[in-house]
């Protein structure tokens, strides 16, 4: 891609091109993917989903689409130029950059759930007025979607794309409300699903921090640790069964400020005595103290009440 844009370069400024390339090359110099795909995600803005397979061969216009354009080599420099600060920041909140420290918290959310798909999203809501509350949206959309569906499609990936294209030709992210009205789920379909669903330890840990500090940003605090756990045989009110299918719902986890559990928490009296202490401020252990057993039963109403709080943060 680089030797193309210089090809179509006149010959007095392909030197001042390359500079201008490796100067916004070397922000990914640990990882040439994170540039193609900042490449691609920059050029979705403007132009609108494109494959991963097909973004050289649209840059370079040997791949045709009839509703759209590809950028002319400088076109294409300026667009890297001018996204650019704010990518860096949605890759790595830690970095300066244009940025509002609630914009921030809301990259590290998606950051911590391994989305970046929306990130054509975020550049295009940026540029125009009252972006907060669009980058709020998104986040909104992300967490609804992750906890009743799914985000890992290609079908959804050019529709957030096409999305993009659309805020960023419109000046306002509120054309998304409509265009991405279908993914966004009910509030009774989000409560149902996140008591009973079984998600990955990463996605459960965002989830509960988020419920314990009332927070869609929520600082990266406590670890998460499964109450009931399959390696624990003195627990005797769990069947294999039920573990199978309750281990890993938001009901059977607790954020304690221990790193490593406790040896001997490893049946229900041990756990309350060994680990209920050491909850992270506003985690549920007075709930959980009064719990006299923790069974299939006491998981289910558990993961019941967090569901519910959790749609208050994120409905």
């Amino acid at each position: 891609m680089k030797n193309y844009v210089l090809s179509q370069t006149p010959d007095a400024k392909r030197v001042a091109v390359y500079e201008q390339w490796k100067q916004i090359a070397r922000h990914f110099s640990d990882d040439s993917n994170s540039f193609v795909q900042y490449i691609r995600h920059a050029v979705t803005v403007e132009s609108g989903h494109i494959l991963p397979k097909d973004l050289f061969g649209f840059l370079a216009g040997r791949v045709k689409h009839t509703d759209r354009i590809p950028p002319s080599p400088q076109a294409l420099m300026n667009i890297l130029e001018k996204h650019l600060p704010l990518y860096r920041q949605m890759m790595d909140p830690t970095l300066p950059g244009p940025s509002q420290p609630e914009a921030l918290g809301i990259f590290a959310a998606l950051n911590s759930l391994s989305v970046i798909a929306v990130r054509p999203i975020l550049l295009a809501a940026a540029r125009g007025p009252d972006a907060i509350n669009g980058m709020r949206y998104i986040l909104r959309l992300v967490v609804r979607r992750i906890v009743v569906g799914s985000l890992g499609t290609g079908n959804i990936e050019r529709r957030f794309g096409e999305a993009a294209k659309a805020a960023f030709d419109s000046g306002s992210w509120k054309v998304l409300q409509q265009d991405l009205k279908d993914l966004n789920p009910d509030r009774a379909d989000f409560v149902s699903q996140m008591g009973r669903r079984s998600f990955k330890k990463g996605v459960l840990t965002f989830l509960r921090r988020s419920i314990v500090t009332g927070s869609m940003t929520p600082d990266d605090e406590g670890t998460l640790h499964f109450i009931w756990a399959s390696q624990f045989p003195n627990w005797r009110s769990m069947s294999e069964e039920d573990g199978s299918y309750w281990g890993s719902t938001i009901g059977n986890t607790f954020l304690s400020v221990l790193d490593k559990r406790p040896s001997d928490a490893d049946n229900w009296p041990a756990f309350k005595r060994s680990m209920l202490p050491h909850g992270i401020a506003g985690e549920w252990s007075d709930r959980l103290e009064r719990i006299k057993e923790w069974d299939a039963s006491a998981i289910e109403t558990v993961g019941s009440s967090l569901a519910e709080a959790a749609a208050g943060v994120w409905y």
